[in-house]
């Protein structure tokens, strides 16, 4: 099973200013992309968007969804540099009140589970970042049902679209296995506590996964772009502490540091990756 509403606002649904302390300017949760050593993360995550308009062949005459949208940061960045029509669907109250509030032209949201979501028309584009690591449970994967869960979603998504359309998809990879006792509790910390219910694909199962649905024109993985992003929201975090602790308790401060210093160690180390890919429907 996908991860359940409550277990996503637990992950999500804190605040909406606890969150914009510390993340870019318009909000988005996911990895940036760093194309030189000088660039903001708010540039970078521009340059995230961009990339992932360019996978989906996003323009002016096209209608597009972005599954898992967040906050709406990638819905503004779509609408304004051109769709016929921009959607999105998430599953956080909070996200989607937030999407709502900022009232962008041209801009349709819903707070649904992707499993329920009837598209009104067949889209000529998806984005998909980061929300797949939602899709399977560990105990799940430990019982080897990840490809046929990925699988699931590949192929329900591509029903959503016209032939031939094109998906600009990223996702949270895990890799290696850490070899202390403490890294790998930090690890399950973050899973169990941040964002319970869910786990990180392996590249191989997606691999697997979008066959027969889609092809994969082009893959990048982003391991250094995803620890440089968490580096700068823990530094962010940081500058926030006393704020943080006054307005949402020591709790909270604790365990999104203890989570981010987790993330850049598990991007550093190997133990996670990140990945966009270009993929193509097939139609045969």
């Amino acid at each position: 099973m996908t991860s359940t509403k409550e277990e996503i606002e637990v992950g999500y649904d804190i605040s909406n200013e606890f969150f914009r302390l510390w993340l870019d300017e318009r909000m988005h949760y996911t990895s940036a992309v760093f194309e030189n050593e000088n660039e903001t993360l708010e540039q970078a995550q521009q340059n995230k968007s961009r990339i992932l308009y360019e996978f989906a062949e996003v323009g002016p005459d096209k209608t597009v969804l972005d599954i898992g949208c967040g906050w709406g940061a990638n819905l503004e960045y779509i609408a304004k540099r051109g769709a016929k029509e921009v959607h999105g669907i998430t599953l956080s109250t909070e996200q989607y009140n937030e999407i709502n509030a900022r009232n962008i032209p041209g801009v349709k949201a819903w707070c649904a589970d992707y499993k329920d979501f009837v598209p009104p028309f067949l889209y000529d584009s998806l984005i998909s970042i980061e929300m797949i690591d939602h899709l399977c449970s560990p105990a799940q994967a430990n019982k080897g049902l990840a490809v046929e869960i990925y699988r699931k979603y590949f192929t329900k998504v591509a029903e959503w679209v016209k032939p031939g359309a094109t998906f600009g998809f990223q996702a949270i990879l895990r890799n290696r296995v850490p070899r202390t006792r403490q890294d790998i509790a930090d690890l399950k910390f973050t899973a169990d506590v941040i964002f319970p219910g869910g786990l990180n694909p392996r590249l191989e199962e997606l691999v697997m996964a979008v066959n027969p649905a889609w092809e994969i024109l082009e893959l990048k993985t982003r391991r250094r772009d995803y620890g440089k992003t968490t580096g700068e929201w823990l530094r962010r975090l940081k500058l926030h502490e006393a704020e943080i602790r006054e307005r949402w308790g020591n709790k909270v401060y604790d365990d999104y540091d203890r989570y981010l210093s987790t993330c850049v160690r598990a991007f550093a180390n190997h133990w996670s990756s990140d990945v966009q890919m270009k993929l193509k429907k097939i139609d045969i």
